[in-house]
């Protein structure tokens, strides 16, 4: 997750810097005037905002700063999401969401960790960033209406993750006795004609389940059409500038549905990006060189991105080399993938590169050199 700007305008003795150490029952609060290195540390309940706005004008009055102090707070990214960041702004806290993993930490084999240390750990970084540090990375909040428009294609990925596990467990119990059969729309029918390797039917119980087993996936199958649907639906319909963008990669060949949607939604419509280098590392997609003293070797790339844009980015730059075989992009493949190796790593560089191609399009209308477009 790439960083934000560096803070500024944050004065110490005027700011009231705050870090929050969330868990499911309490969050602590620890606060500092950034001054005199006194810090004041309480627990309030989860979810208790009213608690949370009571303690900032308690540590105020604490820290010795007036009652319209601002107040300067952090998270951590993690499974309370972004409500708490829209409540604070909402409240006219300038609030922080950081990623976690992007904080240094002492690499001894036994670090102490208690959520005490933690958010004095976090209230330290929080003073650098405001100094203007470039200590850690924060995370860009999308609004609720951006949040909303992921949960299609991320309910459909759930879905066919669990098609997948239906279809293999039938499978999975057939095979356990001998029997190989294609899982057909008429497959409830056919369990009575199933028959054992000595010629005995099916098990009572075992097709019993074997039904029930099949009537989960049917059931599965019929919610991934019907969300398929609507999203052809929406793409062929609506007029909302998204969907216009998701309209317009799908005029590249190679480049279906499944690709655009998730591409707009994930990473498209709501992220500002300046340059290639944001858009490969949001993606996870930049190489990780180590070099000390002698050494030199690449590490692979730092998978430290959305894993969603960077596994669809390598399954389309495959499908790119393969339906834009005279784009400017797969011509360099063809000339480095002179082996196996070469042509996976060659990959994840076309996959780099083509979306940084697909950001170039979208915002300034640069179609891929030598890229096809589809018939219209």
């Amino acid at each position: 997750m790439p960083a934000t700007a560096q803070g500024t305008g944050y004065r110490n003795g005027e700011t009231l810097f705050v870090s929050m150490e969330l868990s499911s029952r309490t969050w602590k609060l620890t606060s500092g005037n950034g001054v005199d290195g006194r810090v004041r540390e309480k627990n309030v309940p989860a979810g208790d905002l009213a608690g949370v706005v009571e303690e900032f004008r308690k540590a105020k009055s604490k820290h010795g700063l007036s009652e319209d102090a601002v107040v300067l707070s952090c998270y951590e990214a993690g499974r309370d999401g972004f409500w708490i960041d829209r409540e604070l702004t909402a409240l006219g806290v300038k609030n922080l969401v950081v990623d976690p993993s992007s904080i240094k930490v002492d690499r001894r084999a036994r670090r102490r960790k208690t959520d005490r240390l933690d958010g004095r750990a976090l209230l330290e970084h929080l003073l650098r960033w405001s100094r203007g540090e470039r200590c850690w990375s924060v995370v860009a909040v999308p609004s609720v209406e951006e949040e909303d428009a992921r949960q299609l294609h991320r309910e459909l990925e759930a879905l066919k993750r669990e098609r997948t596990q239906h279809s293999n467990r039938i499978s999975s119990l057939l095979v356990v006795h001998g029997i190989k059969a294609e899982i057909t729309s008429n497959f409830t029918q056919r369990l009575s004609e199933l028959r054992l390797r000595d010629g005995r039917a099916v098990p009572e119980h075992l097709r019993e389940r074997l039904a029930r087993e099949y009537q989960r996936l049917r059931v599965v199958k019929e919610q991934i059409a019907a969300l398929e649907a609507e999203r052809r639906a929406v793409i062929r319909r609506s007029n909302d500038p998204t969907i216009e963008m998701v309209r317009k990669l799908m005029r590249l060949s190679g480049i279906g549905e499944n690709a655009a949607w998730l591409w707009v939604m994930e990473f498209f419509a709501w992220r500002e990006f300046r340059n290639r280098r944001e858009v490969g590392s949001l993606a996870g997609l930049t190489p990780t060189p180590f070099a000390s003293g002698d050494t030199r070797r690449e590490q692979g790339i730092d998978k430290a991105g959305n894993p969603r844009v960077r596994a669809m980015a390598i399954e389309i730059a495959w499908s790119w080399v393969r339906f834009q075989p005279d784009s400017e992009l797969t011509r360099w493949w063809v000339h480095f993938a002179t082996n196996a190796r070469s042509r996976r790593v060659g990959i994840v560089a076309v996959a780099r590169k083509l979306l940084v191609a697909m950001w170039r399009y979208l915002e300034f209308d640069c179609v891929p050199q030598g890229a096809r477009m589809k018939a219209a």
